[in-house]
């Protein structure tokens, strides 16, 4: 994969994209990935912005994100950005706001191609941390789901 690129974080990489003037997708990439300084002004806004947030959870992404996804999808990524830092909803929860299903709504979550900028992770389910980037099992993207969770004071599993 080709990133912008591609920066250290407390929990591991964060692979950006950018291309004609948008944020195309951030990715959560293995640590074995190579780091890469910012490619262009937007990869290293958006880099700096991740540093911001890894500073204050609180910080509020301001980018130009590519206009992807479904209209279903950029219905639930809406919802998502107005859980504030620090707050959670569960799947079902955020599914009876929009007038959907929990696991619609949960595929949509997973399809997510901005996260941090988009937080996906501030939805969870009833009994528990849920399911992160579509991978259900424990394991890397449960570990920065935690992570991402404890930061902003949330205390799951």
């Amino acid at each position: 994969m080709q990133f912008n690129a591609v920066i250290e974080v407390p929990f591991g990489k964060v692979g950006i994209r950018t291309g004609a003037g948008c944020v195309e997708e951030i990715v959560y990439v293995p640590e074995s990935m190579r780091s890469a300084a910012p490619q262009d002004a937007l990869a290293e806004r958006a880099a700096r912005q991740i540093e911001a947030y890894v500073d204050d959870p609180g910080f509020v992404f301001d980018l130009p994100l590519k206009p992807v996804g479904t209209a279903f999808q950029q219905k639930v990524w809406q919802a998502i950005c107005t859980i504030p830092a620090g707050r959670v909803l569960t799947y079902g929860q955020l599914a009876k706001q929009i007038r959907t299903a929990p696991r619609a709504l949960g595929q949509a979550c997973g399809a997510n191609y901005f996260p941090l900028a988009i937080p996906c992770h501030r939805v969870v389910s009833s009994s528990g941390l849920g399911g992160f980037a579509n991978h259900d099992a424990d394991g890397y993207f449960l570990a920065i789901k935690r992570w991402l969770l404890r930061h902003e004071g949330v205390m799951l599993i």
